[in-house]
């Protein structure tokens, strides 16, 4: 098990609780399929102090055998992503600041298609775990010189002013049981959203794990340095 650093701080006499005010409202589910009882969850949702890697504004729960990767804008050196490596399966996560009261995952599905579209692929939008997910086809070339093309599965979820999108690629696009595993992984992130005011869209800030050499040490899964990988499409 890994233990990443916890975002649940001690009361202090600056909290809520002690002081008496009133704690923050909880917001309305966007979701539509019960997401604050599901996953994933809000920082405010989860103790997360034990059990979990903490890399920012995404925290993780390991699994046996998950190998997490960093991706790493060349030009900012800015950490723009999480990859997830399970068992031949990828799920690269990203955490976006959103509105409070609206979602947006249906603008987002809209930027996708056309960017998939500006591409030459193909999309498809199917009732999946999260609601409305995507399938996109992209076209590529094999080793061999033919033409191909690759296959990634989008998710999205609204959370409370964030909004976390997932992307399914390697065995889980085809294999059901494959794909599964990923989707509870995906259950299991919690976003800390922050409190700085950020416009809708925005990258939630990601960084390397301050105790990663101890959680290494413990036997926990592996976390590589951090490197750029492929990204289909962006946001903003």
């Amino acid at each position: 098990m890994l233990f990443g650093r916890g975002k649940n701080a001690k009361l202090t006499a600056e909290d809520p609780s002690v002081l008496g005010t009133p704690q923050r409202e909880a917001e309305p589910d966007k979701s539509g399929f019960g997401r604050p009882a599901k996953g994933p969850f809000d920082a405010s949702e989860k103790d997360t102090a034990v059990g979990y890697v903490d890399l920012g504004a995404i925290l993780i729960r390991p699994v046996e055998g998950l190998q997490i990767r960093l991706e790493v804008e060349e030009a900012t050196r800015r950490v723009v992503a999480v990859t997830l490596d399970l068992n031949g399966s990828s799920l690269q996560l990203q955490a976006f600041a959103a509105p409070r009261s609206a979602g947006l995952w249906g603008e987002i599905r809209a930027q996708i298609a056309q960017s998939v579209a500006s591409q030459g692929g193909t999309v498809e939008e199917i009732e999946g775990s999260f609601g409305p997910e995507l399938i996109a086809k992209l076209p590529t070339s094999t080793a061999d010189g033919r033409r191909g093309y690759r296959v990634a599965h989008f998710m999205g979820v609204d959370g409370p002013r964030w909004f976390l999108r997932g992307v399914m690629s390697g065995n889980a696009v085809m294999d059901r049981a494959a794909a599964e595993e990923l989707e509870e992984l995906f259950r299991s992130v919690v976003v800390d959203r922050g409190e700085a005011p950020l416009p809708p869209s925005e990258l939630l800030p990601l960084r390397l794990p301050v105790d990663q050499p101890q959680q290494e040490q413990a036997g926990a899964p592996g976390l590589a340095a951090p490197e750029r990988g492929p990204e289909i499409t962006h946001l903003g």
